[in-house]
């Protein structure tokens, strides 16, 4: 059975309809934490949600809440008293505290800062101190370290000892007495050494690292790319002070490539999952970009009165213009989506772009050959050679220009500091549509003799 279908939740709607603590657990121990967390969200009022997570053991209860979004997490909060916030806050990783931390309003947080015990509190404010967007906002505190001079089971023992507050220890980060990050021994390499074996002679140096201010799509990317379990992370002084998880480098990479989505199609940011928005939210997130681009439009009209002498005299070109202008689109768009993917994963950078302009140039005149060989025949049949000649240049430019205009509008919004995901499809297409009416009706008055 599926989890979107609503008998999945039913045994646990109904333990939580008895009011029963020991029967809401039961039902709870059958759910995998996600979707507990689903549960949580689906429900209007959040009254079960709060009633699920107040039965809950502390430690189960912080898990599921750390998988809620935060406009939820922030509705639940409110409902629950400020001893039982705290008690669920205290048991969060300190990462997913920090998350939530900041999303509260002032007042509350001081309400709950005052409820936490001093190591938390300390722990929150350095965590929630790191501007949103970076390593050090996205970064656990609670990873395992060693230090020189252990041996290889003083290690162990020492794992032993911490690993329960722990977000890994697969492997161990070794530091010196100045907490700054010497290497990193595996669990494998503790355990199969002979107890007495200095952990110096296990440490693997030359770490991937980041700094606290690294843009957290920089961390996905590196962790992505050299396929780490966590990364370190270090402040300006060299010292280890946290570490980024897989986990959480999916949930950014995931966002950011949402973020890229709805930016690729003009739509803003939402606050959460598109099945909970408001109506109003959804409206916002859309109605810009798409007053922009009518006003946009203004000018594809303008251009169709400019050569309404052309158009009247013959009048088959009408029939050819939404194929052009919407093929300068579609070229422009393909272009524009492999350059903005590109340079999200870092295969392309702005200092590629001149090698990348030839290439495109190549491609897109022989895409516009292709096309225009395809159309022409269409257009001498439909008007005779005149608009078929006429049809079949105006194909070869406007794909040449889209796919030109697609390539290097990603590097140009870049250059001004403005996410390249901006160049998006109706962008693009806007764009395409003037350039595509002023080029056809201008070709199409140079060669059928029309002043």
């Amino acid at each position: 059975m599926s989890y979107l279908e609503p008998e999945f939740y039913q045994p646990l709607f109904e333990a939580i309809t008895s009011d029963d603590e020991a029967q809401i657990r039961a039902a709870a121990a059958t759910f995998n934490a996600a979707d507990l967390a689903e549960f949580a969200e689906e429900h209007p009022g959040h009254d079960e949600g709060v009633r699920l997570l107040r039965a809950l053991p502390r430690e189960q209860g912080a898990k599921v809440f750390g998988y809620i979004g935060p406009t939820i997490q922030a509705a639940i909060a409110d409902q629950l008293p400020t001893p039982d916030l705290a008690e669920l806050v205290t048991a969060m990783s300190s990462d997913e505290r920090a998350d939530f931390f900041n999303i509260l309003t002032e007042d509350r947080q001081h309400t709950l800062f005052q409820s936490l015990a001093s190591k938390e509190r300390e722990d929150l404010r350095r965590l929630a101190s790191f501007e949103e967007g970076t390593a050090g906002a996205l970064m656990s505190s609670e990873y395992a370290v060693i230090h020189t001079g252990m041996s290889a089971s003083e290690a162990i023992n020492l794992l032993r000892n911490t690993a329960p507050d722990k977000e890994t220890i697969y492997h161990a980060y070794v530091i010196d007495s100045d907490q700054k990050l010497v290497g990193a021994v595996s669990l494998r390499n503790l355990i199969t050494a002979m107890p007495g074996t200095p952990v110096d002679k296990l440490i693997a140096t030359g770490l991937v690292t980041a700094r606290t201010d690294t843009p957290q799509e920089e961390v996905a990317r590196l962790i992505a790319r050299y396929d780490l379990l966590a990364l370190p992370i270090l402040d300006h002084d060299e010292r280890l002070v946290g570490i980024v998880t897989y986990d959480d480098a999916m949930d950014v990479a995931e966002a950011e490539a949402t973020e890229d989505i709805h930016k690729g199609a003009t739509v803003g940011k939402l606050d959460t999952k598109l099945k909970n928005a408001t109506a109003f939210s959804l409206y916002r997130s859309r109605v810009h970009w798409l007053v922009i681009l009518v006003f946009a439009n203004i000018f594809t009209g303008a251009g169709i009165a400019y050569f309404e002498e052309t158009i009247s005299e013959h009048i088959a070109l009408l029939f050819f213009m939404p194929l052009l202008v919407a093929s300068a689109g579609n070229a422009g768009a393909q272009s524009a989506t492999l350059m903005v993917r590109g340079m999200a994963t870092g295969d392309v950078s702005v200092a590629d772009w001149g090698r990348l302009l030839g290439k495109e140039t190549l491609v897109a005149g022989a895409l516009g050959v292709t096309m225009a060989v395809a159309v022409m025949v269409v257009g001498f049949m439909r008007a005779g050679p005149e608009i078929a000649a006429v049809v079949a240049i105006t194909m070869i430019t406007v794909v040449m220009i889209g796919s030109l205009i697609g390539m290097l509008l990603p590097f140009l919004l870049d250059k001004l500091k403005i996410d390249p995901a901006t160049a998006s499809m109706p962008l693009i297409t806007t764009i395409a549509d003037v350039s595509g009416v002023l080029i056809y009706f201008s070709v199409a008055t140079a060669l059928l003799g029309l002043s």
